[in-house]
């Protein structure tokens, strides 16, 4: 089995723990992210509330052979949609905290 290199484009170095081992996967220095317009549509006691809309995704690199890019769950979705299947994020839903609730580490990657 080819063993598959992991880009992890997220700000902070990612912990994955599975079966008692620690697996850190450093941050690569860039960050993909997914353009946001807003526009100003209401107020709500003076609140402003804007509308936002998505656009293109921000330094994801093109798909590489046996690459995974770890990225956002913003960014996933857009990736999704836009046909790439090279792209995960860390499952931070089912995320293992400490006792004052921050999260040490993800027991893997959603799809």
């Amino acid at each position: 089995m080819v063993e598959k290199k992991l880009v992890n484009l997220t700000p902070h170095d990612l912990v994955v723990l599975v079966d008692g081992d620690k697996i850190t996967i450093p941050a690569s220095g860039t960050i993909a992210r997914v353009q946001a317009n807003q526009i100003k549509k209401d107020e709500i006691n003076g609140i402003p509330v804007f509308e936002q809309t998505f656009g293109e995704i921000v330094d994801l690199p093109d798909p590489e052979a046996d690459t995974y890019y770890i990225v956002s769950a913003i960014v996933l979705a857009a990736a999704k949609a836009a046909g790439r299947t090279d792209c995960l994020a860390p499952n931070t839903s089912k995320a293992i905290r400490d006792e004052a609730g921050n999260i040490i580490g993800v027991p893997g990657f959603v799809r």
